[in-house]
């Protein structure tokens, strides 16, 4: 493996064969520019970061020679060009720029985002050498900053709840790779763990139980958490599909009853009644206003046809308001949901099928490509029709194989994407939790969504290039905490 490397790869690095040696005791961060509790609060969290020892210690990096050792690094120099802003956004800046030399360390950013990525950069950097039984770093010189904007993991906790806990130590892990967007698919199907205060019987009858569901301070907890560390939370309140968890909770009309001969057999929301939009204003207000981001994801995949189809009061519905099918009655429900988005001045984001369906789009809309096949000329598509785009379909995490896979994710190819315009704003990992739950999560998302982060920071990707710095950052991770599958097979952690 390598040796303090960054993960991901920076734009510019220039190292020099000359190192600089670490006293834990004396070592600070010094604050020459703008200052806020966001940055001293990274201060604390990476001083206990740089200084970690892995528990095994049975095989190190060779002695450095005396002559490499060039003198002590007592600060750095942490340099914050503007006031800190409140809340992490889709433009934020992250650019950064890190010297460290024998005449001392600086880190410098425009914003306090920029900041937290060149902090993490400076903890990668840093190398336990055992046998002079000290913390070193290279001279060294980078200027880096992300090429995409939006740098996401998707999270399901309807199928498998996972514990405030494990969203916390994911959001630690993203961190530790520059990811910047916690996609969080909150409710499905299976379960509606969101607790409403508008609506509580949702999540006391819809959840799986009373210790399956995520109270407004679990919530405000992963927010904070997040921000912290630079992470956006956007929430998902996926429908009409995937609404069956909803009808547990006791609102009147809610969804479709698909068969007039069976009164159990329910399908997604139903679009013909009007109560039905004001209480999804009511739940998406509240839920705006509780994530805080500008983004709200609105789902709109996998409708069950055939459930409005076979609906004769839907159908009896269509012919009197001249709705020749049923991609004309999603739209008509599209119609009233980008209303209510409108109002809230919110930015939806929806899955790929209200696009290929042809459902009119709100000209702001973000349209997250999820299919594999044949991927790359849909978002061009969508591009060429002038709305931003979102990319997921190399990266489903949760199919996994025997063997080192993170190649398939890291060799992801969009050099074909033809985005005049900046509207490819990135993508995210996923991680659906059929077969996930607090047990697996961890070790199968990590370190191949790290594939995928750096497939969304760096300008130039090298897998062969990659594969020893990935075997590193592996060893970084779990010596942090994470527990990081191995990357490529047989090996040790060696610090």
């Amino acid at each position: 493996m390598t040796h303090g490397q960054v993960w991901p790869k920076p734009v510019i690095q220039n190292s020099y064969n000359v190192y600089l040696e670490f006293e834990q005791e004396n070592f600070y961060f010094n604050s020459t520019g703008y200052s806020c509790d966001l940055l001293h609060e990274a201060f604390k969290r990476y001083k206990g970061l740089l200084f970690l020892k892995a528990k095994k210690t049975s095989q190190w990096l060779r002695r450095l020679p005396k002559n490499k050792i060039a003198g002590t690094l007592e600060k750095l120099n942490v340099k914050l060009l503007s006031p800190c802003e409140d809340y992490p956004s889709l433009n934020m800046d992250e650019k950064y720029e890190i010297k460290i030399r024998k005449s001392g360390g600086t880190l410098m950013a425009k914003s306090i985002w920029g900041i937290l990525r060149g902090l993490e950069s400076f903890s990668q950097l840093i190398i336990f050498e055992k046998y002079c039984l000290t913390f070193v770093i290279r001279c060294t010189s980078i200027t880096d900053y992300p090429k995409f904007r939006h740098r996401g993991l998707l999270l399901d906790t309807s199928r498998h709840y996972l514990p405030v806990q494990t969203i916390i130590s994911m959001l630690d892990a993203m961190s530790y790779s520059k990811l910047n967007v916690f996609h969080w698919h909150i409710i499905d199907d299976n379960s509606f763990p969101y607790q409403s205060k508008a609506f509580p019987s949702l999540s006391d009858k819809g959840a799986y139980g009373q210790s399956a569901i995520y109270s407004t301070n679990d919530i405000k907890l992963v927010i904070e958490h997040a921000r912290q560390r630079g992470i956006r939370v956007i929430p998902e309140i996926d429908s009409p599909g995937h609404t069956l968890s909803w009808g547990l909770g006791g609102i009147p009309g809610l969804l479709t009853q698909c068969s007039d001969t069976d009164p159990n057999y329910f399908g997604p929301i139903d679009p013909t009644v009007d109560e039905n939009y004001s209480f999804i204003k009511t739940l998406l207000t509240e839920v705006n206003e509780l994530f805080r981001d500008q983004y709200l994801h609105l789902g709109g995949d996998e409708v069950n046809m055939n459930c409005w189809n076979n609906s004769k009061k839907l159908q009896t519905f269509m012919t009197l308001n001249n709705i020749s099918n049923v991609e004309g009655l999603e739209d008509y429900y599209f119609k009233h949901i980008f209303n209510i988005t409108r109002e809230l001045k919110t930015v939806p984001i929806v899955w790929e099928e209200l696009f290929s369906d042809n459902i009119h789009l709100d000209h702001n809309v973000v349209v997250q490509i999820w299919k594999p096949n044949n991927f790359s000329s849909l978002v061009q598509e969508v591009i060429d029709s002038g709305y931003a785009v979102l990319i997921s379909s190399c990266w489903y995490l949760n199919y996994i194989k025997y063997g080192s896979d993170w190649s398939s994710f890291y060799n992801c190819d969009l050099s074909d994407i033809v985005d005049r315009n900046n509207l490819l704003l990135g993508g995210e990992a996923c991680v659906w939790g059929e077969f996930v739950d607090e047990t697996n999560v961890l070790p199968l998302s990590w370190p191949r969504a790290s594939a995928v982060a750096e497939v969304l920071w760096s300008q130039v990707t090298n897998y062969t290039e990659a594969r020893l710095r990935l075997e590193e950052h592996t060893c970084r991770m779990k010596r942090r905490g994470v527990p990081a599958q191995p990357a490529n097979g047989p090996g040790f952690c060696t610090y």
